[in-house]
């Protein structure tokens, strides 16, 4: 090997470790982005009951006394503030009634036989679905449409088979 091939040589180790390196940089940061990501949605998973309770709380409010709906419109202040936050976050709640049941982002907490609904077609949302453009942060709890299966007919009833089957006995 000449001196010109070991040199040439070296700078391709050298240039590969360098693309090497800034490849494991970028991965890295990645990784790291991901893992904050992950440890933000699950934090605010946390408060997702507490939201609902506010919502809940505030739609009871609408029928009260006066006072009552004046602290409520502070409440619902409040309540925008979290919906703020979890926007800003990229994590919003998600309309099921109507849609297809999809496991998913959905957990069916009550299926009901009907020929009302289509099959598989969920009839109500108990409590809501939220989801990042990532991932389902809470599938939304449902209940879902499913048509009865039909009655199969015992063969045994119905005087052919009773013939029939008399027949195969004796032989």
């Amino acid at each position: 090997m000449s001196e010109e091939e070991v040199v040439e040589d070296w700078k391709d180790k050298y240039l590969r470790a360098l693309a090497e390196q800034e490849n494991m940089r970028k991965r890295i940061q990645k990784e790291k982005q991901e893992m904050s990501r992950f440890g933000i949605e699950n934090a605010i998973g946390e408060f997702l009951p507490a939201i609902d309770n506010f919502e809940n709380a505030l739609r009871f409010a609408e029928s009260a006394s006066g006072e009552v709906k004046n602290w409520a419109m502070g409440f619902e202040m409040i309540l925008s503030q979290f919906k703020e936050v979890l926007y800003n976050h990229g994590i919003v709640s998600f309309h099921s009634e109507g849609n297809l049941f999809d496991p998913e982002c959905h957990e069916a907490v009550e299926i009901v036989e009907t020929m009302e609904h289509p099959d598989n077609v969920v009839m109500h949302e108990f409590t809501k679905g939220y989801k990042s453009t990532h991932r389902v942060i809470r599938p939304a709890r449902v209940k879902v449409a499913k048509h009865p299966r039909p009655i199969a007919v015992d063969s045994s009833d119905e005087p052919m088979a009773k013939e029939e089957e008399s027949t195969m006995k004796r032989e």
